[in-house]
């Protein structure tokens, strides 16, 4: 296929996703791989430009004008949405009018990823607390990109070098966890898990489940025996599936180094039991995937840095690398397939 074409939602815009975007459509080296399109506000990237010291984006273009000559793009280009005005934003600040620009910014990648304008989509930060203040009712990305979507089956997946996680939960409490686990979940979980590093490593993976509670349980001295009525049970049914399961293991030790080298992914019952060693080996790399859409979607693994929005400070690597990843995805086949 010719080179894809992805668009990059601006995050929230009081934090160093404007910063990051610009350092995108500046980083030559990555039009070899695919073609950034910056779906944003323009007239806030010109000011965030005059902030950091950076070079504003050479081209925009409305919503109806990308809709129109999205294929024809031989250049970055900043699609305007126009959610906000660029002289009423205050930098690193939490408010309801950037959670509802941050909002209309990602509707418009997911229409038109689904009306087959782009290729792929990778997103900047956003704001969970501004989401809410602006009365939408999501606690991330994921949850957002599985609504508008219709998507059934899906997860969240972080994927480095050093390490790939994917998750049963995600951003819901800890005291919720143990009632939203289930074998069929768990299940689930492993098939897009597997799925999604057979097309990354070329080759059929192997997968370690974690456990639950400390010391996964110590057969059942700890909570309420999850490991032995549900996460056992789902790899069992994984392994009778064909898939190479190993688990449950201790959390506390399943990140080792020596099990490292030899997993391709963990399954994670919750979020901080996969993003906290992943964060802490590959916080630059890691780059989080949402599985089992019928659209690709890719994103950085890190929050809107609002302490130092705007100061020409933001590391863009993990959006760098998110791209990578989105070209190479959309050059394999037109979007990731779901698990039938």
């Amino acid at each position: 296929m010719a080179k894809p074409l992805i668009a990059v939602t601006m995050g929230d815009p009081a934090g160093i996703g404007p910063e990051i975007c610009l350092r995108l459509l500046a980083r030559e080296s990555l039009l070899a791989e695919g073609l950034p399109v910056v779906i944003g506000d323009a007239d806030i990237l010109d000011r965030a430009a005059s902030h950091c010291g950076l070079r504003p984006a050479r081209r925009r273009m409305t919503l109806e004008e990308f809709a129109r000559t999205a294929r024809t793009i031989e250049e970055p280009v900043v699609v305007d949405v126009g959610a906000l005005a660029a002289d009423t934003l205050r930098p690193g600040t939490v408010g309801p009018e950037t959670g509802r620009a941050a909002y209309r910014y990602i509707e418009a990648a997911i229409d038109a990823a689904l009306a087959g304008t782009i290729d792929a989509i990778t997103t900047a930060p956003i704001h969970k607390e501004a989401l809410r203040a602006a009365g939408i009712p999501f606690p991330g990305h994921t949850e957002i990109f599985i609504e508008k979507t219709g998507t059934r089956r899906a997860c969240m997946m972080l994927t480095s070098p050093e390490i790939t996680c994917s998750f049963v939960t995600a951003h819901v409490g800890y005291r919720d966890v143990p009632g939203l686990l289930n074998q069929a979940r768990i299940v689930e979980v492993i098939e897009l898990t597997a799925e999604a590093m057979g097309r990354l490593r070329g080759r059929a993976p192997s997968l370690v489940v974690c456990g639950l509670n400390p010391h996964a349980g110590e057969h059942g001295l700890f909570g309420d025996g999850e490991e032995e009525r549900i996460i056992l049970p789902a790899i069992e049914q994984a392994r009778a599936a064909g898939f190479a399961v190993e688990g449950p293991l201790p959390p506390d030790t399943a990140f080792l180094p020596a099990r490292r080298r030899t997993t391709d992914a963990f399954v994670c019952m919750y979020h901080d039991q996969g993003h906290i060693p992943l964060k802490a080996l590959a916080f630059d790399e890691a780059i989080n995937v949402t599985l089992g859409l019928p659209i690709i979607r890719t994103s950085v693994d890190h929050g809107t840095a609002l302490d130092i929005a705007w100061q020409g400070q933001a590391n863009p690597n993990s959006l760098f690398e998110a791209i990578r990843l989105a070209a190479r995805l959309a050059q394999d086949q037109p979007a990731p397939a779901t698990t039938p």
